[in-house]
């Protein structure tokens, strides 16, 4: 498998990713590469990463600017992230995590938030952190991973896209 940043040739490979990735997954409406897709065109996508396996696109991830009381922090939202169901639960969905956070540090990155499930994201660092908060989201499940020890206490709000409609 290999790691690398998303070129315009994937674009119709990573559409398929999320298209696949989120079909009958019970929390998501679907809308996952309509929303990279207006990341894209919006120009805020600040790190896309593809995985690929014998020169196919099998996985995404994206990562966008986060507000925290309508200003900006240095955060960034993780999501959406998606890999082909034949090739889930083989460790590419950890290796974009992993990979998309350390391009974030190296880019001087003051934190990420995700809304997603506990279980799988605490294991890269992700935690709850009250002070933050996602409307719409069960507390829970809205986590965050601060990369210094600066964290901003508020409403966290994401970029239009993510309201993308089908």
């Amino acid at each position: 498998m290999q790691i690398r940043p998303e070129v315009e040739a994937d674009d119709a490979s990573i559409r398929k990713v999320h298209i696949d990735a989120f079909a009958v997954h019970p929390y998501s409406k679907q809308t996952e590469h309509l929303i990279v897709e207006a990341l894209r065109a919006a120009k805020v996508l600040r790190v896309s990463l593809v995985a690929e396996v014998d020169g196919k696109v099998v996985g995404h991830i994206a990562f966008s600017p986060a507000w925290v009381e309508q200003q900006e922090y240095g955060w960034f939202i993780l999501g959406p992230v998606g890999v082909l169901p034949e090739f889930q639960r083989k460790g590419i969905g950890q290796a974009l995590v992993k990979a998309g956070l350390q391009v974030l540090q190296n880019q001087g990155a003051e934190g990420c938030v995700l809304a997603g499930a506990p279980a799988f994201y605490c294991r890269f660092g992700f935690r709850l952190i009250p002070e933050l908060i996602l409307e719409g989201i069960p507390p829970e499940h809205f986590l965050a991973l601060p990369m210094t020890d600066r964290t901003p206490r508020g409403r966290v709000t994401y970029h239009p896209a993510f309201s993308v409609q089908a």
